[in-house]
């Protein structure tokens, strides 16, 4: 992605959004949870958009977490390596009454159930979980950076959080 001297982005890399059965998804915010936080997901390897059906089915029968929202799936270049297939990209709303650290290894748990390898900074992923917001938190420690680093500047956050808070 590309920043033009105007401030704008030049979105070149983002290619098309794809529908599914929970993306986008919509419903009325619980007030017993302490938190709100978005959870960026994305993937290239293997079957993209099921594993994104199975980790919606996954988050909304566990108890400790609640989705309000998710935005439509975007297909999309990869940044970093490039050499790879393109990502599926989406955004999910999650309350919960979990700190973000608890969070974080509940997240990293789910990763592991839809075998993610760390083969390599940027590799290809079965699925990939980042923590971008976490209500109005800030955090950096070793382990976790809220908001997530570079969120602000990736097409495959901007676009889908857009559409996702639009309506």
């Amino acid at each position: 992605m590309q920043i033009l001297n105007n401030g704008f982005y030049k979105i070149n890399d983002a290619k098309c959004f794809i529908k599914s059965k929970f993306y986008p998804f919509k419903r009325a915010k619980k007030e017993y949870f302490k938190y709100e936080f978005y959870l960026g997901i994305g993937g290239n390897i293997g079957e993209v958009k099921k594993n994104f059906q199975k980790l919606f089915q996954k988050i909304n029968k566990d108890k400790r977490f609640f989705i309000n929202s998710t935005s439509p799936i975007l297909l999309n270049k990869a940044f970093g390596y490039t050499k790879q297939n393109d990502f599926l990209n989406a955004i999910i709303r999650i309350q919960t009454s979990k700190s973000p650290n608890e969070v974080l290894k509940l997240m990293q748990h789910f990763e592991i159930c839809f075998k993610r390898k760390r083969s390599f900074k940027n590799a290809p992923r079965t699925l990939d979980l980042d923590i971008l917001y976490f209500n109005t938190k800030v955090r950096k420690n070793k382990n976790l950076i809220i908001p997530h680093p570079g969120a602000e500047k990736r097409i495959s956050v901007i676009i889908p959080l857009g559409i996702m808070l639009k309506e």
